[in-house]
């Protein structure tokens, strides 16, 4: 008889055990999420990152809690959530310099960017815009380029992150001009010494630079994408400007979580990010920074990832550009 009871009482602690389990891991998220911003305050991706944490907090019921972690083109913040708990409490907030370009930027990295992360959904795609500082005696993208022919290497041209890298070098190796390349922490930093004239040249995204284009305090000279923004309709594509029919360049934003985490956690962040990519306020805000999002499946931005790969090494080689 004391044995029966002891196994009612096994077996009941088994089952209140195992309810528990099942009712911790459908309360998912349960907790506080950390989102890791891979660039610095102010940059793209951190205005991008903020406003989809704040609209996914609503769709989840818990905090989604953003964290700088700027370096080395976004390798340090992804690397953090390469490293982190796979439980669906750590995501990245990240672009094609951490998820795809970083591999053929470096030489070696702290983690397999192709197996380290789990895709979860993508956010949207934005061009950048060619700018000078306005005390640039070239008023086209033409004449900037004339004016380095002239001046092989004189000219400057800063970037803090894969993609404002590779555009710029990708210009340089397509219209036939050498420049010097000078690397910044973050947009906001190069934006300072753009306006300050410490540079000549900067090629960064709509959310760093068309508030300074439409102050006046810098000179827009183009986009990279193959069709004008409608932010900036009046912005001639960089073929346009200089005859420089396969240029392109568009960053995009993502967002990843460590490998293996719980595919229930997958789901919900996805529906949050989707919805977040869906809501008005986000679609208006960032559309006069040239942003569209895209929502959809973790399954197509882990394509998209595979391929965006793929393009920026192929563009990386194209431009020049030797492993560091």
């Amino acid at each position: 008889m004391k044995m029966l009871t002891r196994l009612s009482v096994a077996l009941g602690m088994a089952l209140s055990l195992a309810a528990s389990s099942a009712a911790l891991a459908q309360a998912y998220p349960a907790k506080p999420i950390k989102a890791i911003v891979p660039f610095a305050p102010g940059s793209a991706t951190d205005q991008i990152g903020r406003a989809f944490a704040a609209k996914m907090s609503e769709v989840l019921g818990q905090p989604v809690v953003v964290e700088n972690r700027a370096g080395v083109n976004g390798m340090l913040g992804a690397d953090m959530v390469a490293k982190a708990p796979a439980d669906g409490y750590t995501i990245l907030f990240g672009t094609n310099s951490t998820n795809a370009a970083l591999k053929s930027l470096m030489k070696k990295l702290p983690y397999d960017q192709d197996t380290a992360f789990t895709a979860l959904g993508y956010m949207g795609s934005v061009p950048l815009i060619v700018a000078v500082n306005n005390d640039v005696p070239a008023k086209t993208l033409a004449e900037f380029i004339a004016l380095a022919k002239a001046k092989p290497g004189n000219v400057t041209f800063a970037t803090a992150s894969t993609s404002q890298r590779i555009s710029s070098e990708m210009l340089a190796s397509m219209a036939g001009i050498k420049m010097t390349h000078v690397p910044y922490k973050s947009g906001p930093n190069a934006m300072t010494d753009l306006i300050g004239g410490q540079v000549n040249m900067f090629t960064a995204d709509f959310a760093v630079m068309l508030p300074q284009v439409k102050a006046g305090k810098v000179r827009a000279l183009a986009v990279t994408s193959t069709t004008r923004s409608r932010a900036v309709p009046d912005l001639p594509t960089v073929n346009e400007a200089a005859g420089l029919k396969d240029y392109e360049l568009i960053a995009f934003f993502a967002a990843y979580a460590p490998a293996g985490i719980p595919r229930d956690a997958v789901q919900k962040l996805n529906e949050a990010i989707n919805a977040a990519a869906r809501s008005k306020d986000i679609v208006e805000r960032f559309a006069v920074l040239g942003m569209e999002t895209q929502p959809g499946t973790p399954e197509a931005l882990a394509q998209r990832t595979a391929s965006e790969a793929v393009k920026w090494a192929r563009a990386i080689k194209d431009a020049g550009i030797e492993p560091e």
